[in-house]
């Protein structure tokens, strides 16, 4: 209790609706966004469960993406959410940034669209500036590292298509696959998404490393423009 005013924790919810149970009897997937938040918040406020606050707090910023995209400052001045409940929500976040950034020892190929936005989507889904990003792969298609090439508008990329094809030289990579987001959260790629490729496809030939694909990513989902037929012919 803190100024008088009751909290409701997770352990007054009934036992079968309460998320760390059913996490534990169920499996954490099968967990909806506000019962993983809930429970990093521990408890609601007035009126409110902790699950109940969490859908408030998703609703307000824009679901998971927008957990990631606010600050933390942001994230105390909300109610319910002190210090502790918005270190705690940032820390998750992080953690999952990172885990998606890691690297393991056996590096696996990347021989779908789907496996390379895999390693895209946490971040550059939730991003507010547009960003254009480099993976650069070895002879067998694994994962060698990811090249942040620049953020800003798509159409300054044309005079800086040479920055990711210098970091593909300089760790002997054999293809790469490049992509970038729409902040909009629409990836329709557009006709200048269209014409960028275009010259990025024609200076991986100059250079010989073969450009697999370009992803555009919008929010949670994204368009292989190769899978679409799209500059790739």
């Amino acid at each position: 209790m803190r100024d008088g005013l009751p909290r409701y924790r997770i352990a007054d919810l009934d036992r079968s609706a309460r998320p760390r149970e059913r996490l534990a009897a169920a499996g954490v997937e099968a967990l909806s966004d506000a019962e993983l938040v809930a429970i990093l918040l521990g408890s609601g406020v007035q009126g409110a469960n902790a699950v109940d606050l969490a859908q408030v707090i998703l609703t307000e910023v824009g679901q998971l993406p927008g957990l990631h995209r606010i600050s933390y400052e942001a994230l105390c001045g909300m109610r319910g959410i002190g210090p502790a409940k918005a270190a705690r929500l940032k820390a998750a976040v992080e953690i999952g940034r990172r885990l998606s950034q890691a690297s393991p020892v056996d590096r696996p190929a990347l021989q779908s669209p789907e496996a390379a936005a895999a390693l895209l989507k946490y971040e550059m889904g939730a991003a507010e500036q547009e960003q254009f990003k480099v993976l650069l792969l070895d002879t067998r298609c694994r994962h060698l590292r990811t090249v942040d090439v620049y953020r800003g508008s798509l159409n300054t990329s044309l005079i800086r298509v040479g920055e990711g094809f210098r970091d593909a030289v300089r760790a002997n990579a054999a293809s790469i696959i490049v992509a970038h987001n729409h902040p909009s959260g629409d990836p329709t790629p557009s006709p200048e998404d269209v014409a960028v490729t275009r010259a990025i496809i024609e200076a991986g030939r100059l250079l010989d490393i073969e450009v697999l694909d370009h992803l555009v990513i919008g929010g949670n989902s994204f368009v292989s423009m190769k899978a679409k037929g799209l500059a790739f012919v």
